[in-house]
């Protein structure tokens, strides 16, 4: 057992010091993902990878329902807690900037090439996303780690305990179901 999954078990039985155990172990890998994501946002982004680290953990750590199975599970947790994150200030900027307006692209658009993301394609993506959800899960959640925690498909095969040729499908799979969401939409919008 690593000592980051005997922390969480820890965390997960009411250990309270075990939570100012975990963030010293995990706190470089957390950074490291919180400032790639980041960088593949538009300049001027307000939000430091110190800061987006800090907030998730703090919603991990402070959550009801903080159980996790192994480290994998805990930082594919922690990509979802930073796309909540960024979701939010996405909110916020479009409320504030753009009085609400949306305008909807592309999944090519919306950067799940690396390049950087507007707000209106995130929130784009997001709730393209979570439709995904309700269909099919698996395929939502590898969406969610190769976008919002920049792994690559072989490790979020493995945090998601499936062989690389399935994460492959479901890549392929999700990128599609995905685009045909968003522009589906933009047909709407345009007649």
């Amino acid at each position: 057992m690593s000592e980051v999954t005997r922390i969480l078990n820890a965390i997960e039985e009411g250990d309270a010091r075990a939570a100012d155990e975990l963030l010293p172990i995990v706190y470089d890998e957390l950074r490291r993902l919180a400032a790639d994501r980041l960088s593949r946002e538009t300049p001027g982004q307000t939000l430091q990878p110190t800061a987006l680290v800090h907030e998730a953990y703090i919603r991990l750590i402070g959550a009801e329902d903080c159980r996790w199975d192994s480290r994998g599970h805990f930082f594919a947790s922690a990509a979802e807690a930073m796309r909540r994150i960024l979701i939010d200030q996405a909110r916020r900027k479009q409320c504030l900037r753009h009085g609400g307006g949306r305008r909807r692209l592309s999944l090519d658009d919306v950067a799940l090439t690396g390049e950087p993301a507007e707000p209106d394609n995130l929130i784009a993506l997001d709730e393209a996303l979570a439709k995904l959800t309700t269909e099919d899960k698996a395929k939502a959640d590898l969406v969610k780690l190769r976008y919002f925690a920049g792994l690559t498909v072989s490790q979020a095969a493995q945090v998601l305990g499936v062989s690389r040729a399935t994460a492959d499908r479901h890549w392929v799979f999700a990128r599609a179901w995905l685009y045909h969401e968003i522009t589906a939409d933009d047909e709407l919008t345009d007649r």
